[in-house]
């Protein structure tokens, strides 16, 4: 795995959260005073209780509402692994789990015992520990330090110092929503593995896709454009008439610049493997908000982080702005692409999770019969 995609799985699903260029026009009236007291990498041996509570709620919403959200997902029970910036910690493991792994001492989640072992490389993603997949994802406090420490890094000196960072402290609905994000890719694993690796491999394509992508920037912003109509299209029938302005697009574009099998992969491979699970991680987010009677766990009152899911309509507005002005690595773009099209399908092709994991089955081509004939 190169760098530049170990780098892409540390930010998994977080990068998403863009920090709106308006932000940066009412910077300069912060004291750099707002930056005392920003979040500093973890180093515990243990999760602490609002890392278990976070991880709680996000259990929680799959058994309550993950039978509308994606009933096969719902039915399984995967390990998770949280980390933080000195230690990974294995939850819900069913076995022994392999060397180097240790019990954590008079501490446990959910009356079970759980594990660590110091921090080796973690990302965000589904990964094999021992003979089981595991959903692994950073704790919310490391996912944060990343996020200020990866924009720190690319202000200016001047800027650096003046930039209010704490305003880039996500809710902890985002890193609820990221354990459904990584969880979703160990169901993509486990019900169609060779699946996920052609996607993986697909990854491998990405810099000569940058390369092309330079000379059609324009026609991606606007398949992204129509996307973004269709996702808030009055009826049905006018959302299916962009979804077809946006499949013509799509070939036109393809076509015109010879874009090979390769490379027409690496969009449709990334929207399938990455799209869906950020659908997951919206759709939780968005069903939690809206379910009539659905309740967080009561221990998440103590969270100061956590807005009770009424930020989704927020949240989905920073969707769509990502979308139409897509930011951060270029892979990125597919992930918004991808969950943009499943929401479309939830509204032309209910039935679309039953063959989504099937061989030669892409979103782009689930919406074409979707929108046959329409």
């Amino acid at each position: 795995m190169t760098e530049n995609r170990k780098r892409s799985r540390r930010r998994g699903c977080l990068i998403t959260i863009i920090i709106l260029v308006g932000v940066l026009l009412l910077s300069g009236t912060v004291s750099g005073l707002t930056n005392i007291g920003l979040p500093q990498p973890q180093h515990s041996d243990r999760l602490d209780s609002l890392d278990k509570s976070r991880l709680a709620e996000a259990l929680n919403i799959k058994a309550k509402l993950g039978d509308a959200l994606w009933p096969a997902w719902a039915a399984t029970k995967n390990p998770v692994l949280l980390f933080n910036h000195a230690y990974e910690f294995l939850l819900d493991y069913p076995d022994q789990p392999p060397a180097g792994w240790e019990v954590v001492p008079q501490d446990s989640f959910d009356g079970e015992a759980y594990y660590r072992r110091e921090a080796v490389d973690p990302q965000n993603f589904a990964i094999p520990v021992g003979g089981l997949w595991v959903a692994s994802m950073a704790t919310k406090t490391e996912a944060d330090v990343f996020l200020i420490d990866t924009f720190r890094s690319v202000f200016p000196p001047p800027l650096k110092q003046i930039f209010p960072y704490r305003l880039m402290i996500q809710p902890s609905e985002t890193q609820i929503g990221g354990v459904l994000h990584e969880d979703f890719h160990v169901f993509e694993q486990t019900s169609a593995p060779q699946r996920l690796i052609h996607a993986e491999a697909a990854h491998g394509s990405g810099d000569r896709y940058e390369a092309a992508s330079e000379a059609f920037k324009s026609q991606l912003k606007q398949e992204a454009d129509l996307l973004a109509k269709a996702l808030q299209a009055k009826t049905d029938t006018e959302a299916a008439e962009l979804v077809r302005q946006f499949l013509q697009v799509r070939d036109e574009r393809r076509n015109t610049f010879h874009l090979d099998q390769a490379l027409v992969d690496y969009e449709r491979w990334l929207e399938w493997e990455e799209g869906m699970a950020k659908y997951v991680e919206m759709d939780g987010y968005r069903l939690a908000s809206q379910t009539a009677g659905y309740a967080p766990l009561p221990e998440m009152a103590n969270d100061p982080f956590f807005k009770s899911y009424r930020k989704f309509n927020s949240r989905w507005s920073q969707e769509l702005f990502q979308l139409r002005n897509p930011s951060g690595s270029g892979e990125i773009r597919f992930y918004d692409t991808g969950m943009a099209q499943s929401f479309l399908l939830d509204r032309l092709k209910p039935d679309w999770k039953k063959t989504v994991m099937q061989n030669g089955v892409f979103l782009e081509d689930l919406l074409r019969q979707a929108v046959a004939g329409k």
